[in-house]
């Protein structure tokens, strides 16, 4: 190509060169813009690379109604995204790229390979491919004329730009390069940022059984986590979670954090069922069974076949039953209450982990200020946004990536035409 159609073809620059600012690359590129990437880290896809522990579940293998039900911030937002960009498109995109795909539990989908890294490079290839400049830097400042985008700004260079994609990530960890440089660029032009706090992170309690059962992993129990003031339910699950030093974490936990706001010392509360496959009556014949079977031993000894090792002194010590007493002569009272905290195990909730800790953050740039049809801003021309800097999150399960894979295509879509029409 020759300077002089360089100097003609519509200029777009994408800031961040994680899952949202690669797709918006391809997309702005292969439509036929002039696309540069602007990616602080050696590499792109630092992030990406590390999501569901290093085996990046890339969507969720459902419909949008289904989609838009787990998304809890913002959901009417992303229709026209993922009418663009549908998971059955991501699907698509990788297997075309030589990366077979799987669907697993709660219709998550994985590479086969349980590679993230097949991901990262399958997008990185694409975005080779399509010509896309790749320039490693920080930008400083997105320069704007009479409304409009004119330059970006990098530590190195002033880039000259028709259109500019911020697709910087959100806070989360920054050791990644997400340590909120978007959210400074999108206030510089006028833009509003909601409060920032994380979201599928693990949850802090100043409860002293935490660090007790520290590194008990629990499978199959159900979750329940209530608003303490008002009793009302407003998280239930049923799967895995894990005791640490802290607090809480594990599948269930992260989830439940989602559902979480306005978090304060001893607000929300957690209950959790040990054994959920019984219930009050059938649990009951179980103790009668498992103290006839050790009838002349202490309690503390007959708990062995219902409970981990870790847990059965925490159980005993709450149930308020004398740990030496033998079983032979425990009372249905105290059989009572060692089912209620079985069925019950509460634990306060004080607050959320650091939001450096976070697999996501919750807030962001404020939707009202993007049209959803294209992700143009509506207070500068020519500036758009997509991916974890929007205010948009959702549960886990691959509809985040989708959502940054969604809205980066048609950000980049939608930069790529506005440039063709300023040019021209």
């Amino acid at each position: 190509m020759s300077m002089a159609e360089l100097e003609n073809k519509a200029r777009v620059v994408v800031v961040g060169g994680g899952a949202a600012g690669m797709m918006a690359a391809i997309s702005a590129a292969e439509v036929g813009a002039d696309v540069t990437l602007i990616e602080r880290n050696a590499q792109c896809g630092k992030k990406l690379k590390i999501t569901g522990k290093g085996r990046c579940n890339v969507t969720n293998d459902c419909d949008v109604r289904e989609f838009l039900q787990n998304v809890p911030t913002n959901p009417r937002f992303l229709y026209s995204a993922l009418g663009r960009f549908s998971t059955e498109d991501t699907k698509a995109f990788f297997e075309q790229a030589g990366v077979p795909l799987k669907v697993e539990r709660g219709r998550r989908v994985f590479p086969v390979s349980d590679r993230a890294e097949d991901i990262v490079s399958a997008m990185y290839k694409r975005v080779r491919n399509a010509g896309v400049r790749v320039l490693h830097s920080r930008v400083r400042s997105i320069e704007t004329e009479e409304g409009a985008v004119t330059h970006v700004l990098t530590d190195t260079d002033r880039i000259q730009a028709d259109a500019v994609i911020v697709a910087t990530g959100g806070k989360s960890y920054p050791g990644t390069g997400s340590d909120g440089d978007g959210y400074a660029l999108a206030q510089s032009v006028g833009h509003t940022v909601t409060p920032l706090i994380p979201s599928l992170v693990p949850l802090t309690s100043k409860s002293k059984i935490c660090p007790s059962l520290q590194g008990l992993s629990l499978k199959n129990v159900a979750l329940k986590i209530t608003d303490v003031q008002s009793g009302k339910t407003v998280y239930e699950d049923f799967g895995e979670m894990m005791f640490t030093h802290f607090g809480l974490t594990g599948p269930m936990i992260l989830s439940a954090s989602a559902h979480l706001s306005g978090i304060e010392t001893g607000k929300y509360e957690a209950h959790i069922d040990l054994k959920p496959a019984l219930d009050e009556k059938a649990l009951d014949a179980r103790l009668l069974s498992d103290f006839a079977k050790y009838s002349n031993k202490d309690f503390i000894n007959a708990l062995s076949d219902l409970l981990p090792a870790k847990l059965i002194p925490v159980t005993v010590g709450l149930s308020g039953i004398d740990a030496r007493k033998k079983v032979n002569s425990i009372t249905r009272e105290e059989r009572t209450a060692l089912r209620t905290v079985m069925k019950d195990l509460r634990i306060r909730i004080d607050g959320f982990r650091p939001i450096a800790e976070a697999i996501i953050t919750k807030g962001g740039v404020d939707v009202r200020e993007i049209d959803p049809r294209t992700m143009a801003s509506k207070l500068c021309s020519g500036l758009y946004f997509c991916g974890e800097v929007l205010d948009v999150d959702a549960y886990t399960g691959g509809y985040n990536l989708q959502i940054a894979f969604s809205t980066g295509f048609l950000a980049g879509e939608s930069a790529a035409y506005y440039s063709f029409e300023k040019e021209n």
